[in-house]
């Protein structure tokens, strides 16, 4: 994914401020991060973003949404992706000094977040 990427009007991205094309292209730098993790990993970097939610908190479990068997089957990978401290490390503080651009949802979608 980068700033080129497109999304079809049936896709929930298209509706979210984090997947315009101006905060892809500001974001790109977390995509990189996870890249050069992954490549190290063997892993997709969709991989080491789900390994390193499920290296937080054994409570906290990720729960990527995808239409594809293909995503699903590389989804469940993120799985066996062993993150070592010095791997959390390095992307905790490369993250640290990043910021997200866009919104996580739309405003009206927003509200009804944390009830």
């Amino acid at each position: 994914m980068d700033a080129s990427t497109t999304f079809d009007t049936s896709d929930f991205r298209s509706i979210l401020p984090r997947f315009t094309r101006e905060a892809l292209q500001a974001n790109e730098a977390f995509v990189d991060l996870l890249g050069r993790v992954a490549a190290r990993k063997k892993a997709t970097p969709a991989q080491i973003a789900l390994a390193w939610l499920l290296a937080q908190k054994p409570w906290i479990v990720p729960i990527p949404g995808t239409t594809k068997l293909k995503r699903l089957e590389e989804n469940i990978g993120a799985a066996d992706v062993e993150l070592t401290p010095d791997d959390l490390r390095e992307i905790d503080g490369a993250a640290a000094k990043l910021k997200v651009h866009g919104a996580r949802y739309p405003d009206q979608l927003e509200r009804m977040t944390g009830r």
